[in-house]
């Protein structure tokens, strides 16, 4: 009862193998999880918009004072989530370069870590990682607007598959244990 996996490791190869399986398949279509994935955004933006604006219209009129940056913020929802059902390999690109960005920049901040911190040991490993992270970035961008067609979809399927072997290791330890 105190081991914190205490479990059974079958349930849990069981489920890595399967998060393996579809980490495989979302590999083999990268463009289709990729538009799939912005689609399930898409709607989720609109459920979450319609339930603000219901909320909005629900409330007395004006009885809070963030009312009019509720509703603005549930229109928000609604226009983005429209945006990507309607066109979801544009949406797809722009979340594609917003992610290209994001890896460059805490490339960047990684790099200047590493440096405030290269007295310590290991500050190297933050020096790879921000490297990487840039490197990543870079050949994103280099790529785009075709890199928004399978970037998502890829990260979605590497990260079921890395999961997927995270699971099955921690179940054949688990075997071991028992």
């Amino acid at each position: 009862a105190s081991n914190p996996l205490n479990r059974s490791w079958g349930c849990l190869l069981s489920l890595g193998l399967l998060f393996v399986i579809l980490g495989g398949l979302g590999l083999w279509m990268v463009v289709g999880l990729t538009i799939a994935s912005v689609l399930l955004i898409g709607v989720l933006l609109l459920i979450a918009g319609v339930s603000q604006l219901i909320d909005v219209l629900g409330s007395k009129k004006w009885q809070w004072k963030g009312m009019m940056n509720h509703a603005i913020i549930a229109v928000l929802y609604l226009i983005c989530g429209g945006i990507f059902i309607y066109d979801p390999v544009l949406a797809s690109t722009f979340i594609t370069a917003l992610i290209a960005w994001v890896l460059i920049i805490i490339g960047v901040v990684r790099i200047s870590m590493a440096f405030a911190l290269r007295a310590l040991s290991g500050w190297g490993w933050l020096l790879l990682g921000g490297i990487t992270a840039i490197v990543l970035g870079v050949l994103i961008l280099v790529q785009w607007p075709l890199s928004g067609l399978w970037v998502l979809g890829l990260f979605i399927a590497i990260e079921l598959m890395v999961t997927g072997w995270t699971y099955i290791f921690m179940s054949l330890m688990l075997k071991q244990n028992v």
